[in-house]
This record gives C-alpha cells, sequence and structure tokens, in this order.
C-alpha cells in the first residue's frame, strides 16, 4: 500500500531549531518526527511511502535514504516551489495509480490505519478526511440571556471543534481536480468539491494526535513520546 507524507514546509513557527534541522528531522524521543510516522505506517502495511520535500531536501533525503533499515521503500519527490499541501501530489500522478494516504509531516498520532484504510475503501467518495476532536479551555464564565434578563450561566466551558487531521484518504480519481504543478492546498481541493457538489467524508479518529506547529507543541511531543512511541526494550 502507498502513502505521502508532505515534508517540504519551513517550519517557521519553531524557529530558531529549524533554521538549522527540517522541521520533519526534529527530535522526538530517540526518532524524528518523519521516522516516527514512517515507522506506524509500516506497521499497518504500507510498504511504499512518497515523501515530498522542499526546504532543506537534501537534509531529509540523506537522513532518511530508501527506508530499507525501516522496512519500507521511500521515494522522494522534491519540489523546485512550494506547492501547498495537495499540489504536490500532481508530481507523483503516474506512481499513486490506486487508492494511497496523504499525511502532513509534522503531526503525531497513533491513529489505527488499519481501521481508517478500510472505513475509506468502503466509501464511495474519492476523498476521505480523518478529523479529530479538539476541547480549548474557556477562561471566563458565559451567560445566556432573553433580553436585558439572565436566565442561564455556564462556568468556563470547553470549546470544542472537529478539526482536519492532516490525515487523508484519496482514490487516482482525485487527480482530476488537483492542477499540476501549481500551490494547491487541501483547503483548495475541499471548496472545489464541495463547489462541484462532490461528496467527501469524514472519519473521526479517537486515538492521540497532536500537530507540531509551536514550540509549546514540541516540548508536548517529548512528553508524549514515552507513553505513545518509544519501542519497548
Amino acid at each position: 500500500m502507498k502513502a505521502v507524507i508532505l515534508a517540504g514546509g519551513l517550519g517557521s513557527r519553531l524557529k530558531p531549531f529549524t533554521e538549522a534541522i527540517p522541521k520533519p528531522l526534529l527530535p522526538i524521543g530517540e526518532k524524528s518526527i518523519l521516522e516516527i510516522q514512517i515507522l506506524h505506517l509500516a506497521r499497518y502495511g504500507f510498504d511504499e511511502i512518497y515523501i515530498a520535500t522542499n526546504y532543506k531536501a537534501d537534509y531529509i533525503e540523506s537522513f532518511i535514504g530508501d527506508g530499507k533499515r525501516m522496512g519500507v521503500k521511500v521515494v522522494f519527490s522534491r519540489e523546485n516551489q512550494p506547492l501547498g499541501t495537495c499540489g504536490p501530489l500532481s508530481l507523483l500522478k503516474d506512481e499513486l495509480n490506486e487508492p494511497f494516504l496523504l499525511m502532513n509531516g509534522d503531526i503525531l498520532s497513533t491513529v489505527d490505519f488499519g481501521k481508517f484504510y478500510s472505513f475509506s475503501m468502503a466509501q464511495q467518495s474519492d476523498l476521505v478526511v480523518a478529523t479529530k476532536e479538539i476541547r480549548t479551555p474557556f477562561n471566563f464564565g458565559c451567560i445566556k440571556a432573553v433580553g436585558d434578563v439572565i436566565v442561564d450561566i455556564e462556568e468556563k466551558p470547553d470549546l470544542v471543534h472537529e478539526i482536519l487531521a492532516g490525515i487523508y484518504f484519496m482514490r487516482p480519481a482525485i487527480f482530476r481536480f488537483i492542477p499540476v504543478n501549481e500551490y494547491f492546498g487541501v483547503d483548495h481541493l475541499i471548496r472545489k468539491l464541495l463547489s462541484q457538489s462532490v461528496p467527501i467524508t469524514r472519519y473521526q479518529m479517537p486515538e492521540y494526535w497532536l500537530d507540531i506547529g509551536r514550540l509549546d507543541d514540541f516540548n508536548d511531543a517529548q512528553l508524549a513520546y514515552d507513553e505513545h512511541f518509544k519501542e519497548p526494550q
């Protein structure tokens, strides 16, 4: 089975770390983010991994190599210019001739890729998006009123949002919506499909998930490594 990892971002919010090291290679515990992702995909039978690179591409390619040490085949696809979170797929159109997964190169998750893939294969959609429910503490009491009369109060409720988890299932038919070698994001793709009434399916994942976008997230990832990703001795 095939998967694509997007590893071309600048990681601007993680400076100064990313000035020397591309974000997908930042160390989490004993491994880099990218190694953790590849090993997790391999655990569920994904044996052909395409890595889309741009920023510090040489660094990533020399560090990861051909994937043999992780039990997979790794193929690199280098962008000459930033192509967003969906545009890089246009460079891999000939290789992605079967259903595949796409994931951002800056997330850590224990998602069961087997369940996600099986669920997606059973759908009619060419795009299935994994989503995650995120709860954010709200530090103020909220009131409800009718006119000028308060009728209820909720003390510091959590804000609940369902967000894109940066993990997607796609069928090759999706390429008819993706422009070739142009900057094009997954958000652009979703809006394009919605505008044409093309069905999109969601998969609500219950497992651990973290987007490593800021320095605080990087620190959280270090704490999560031992609990979720460290291999038993």
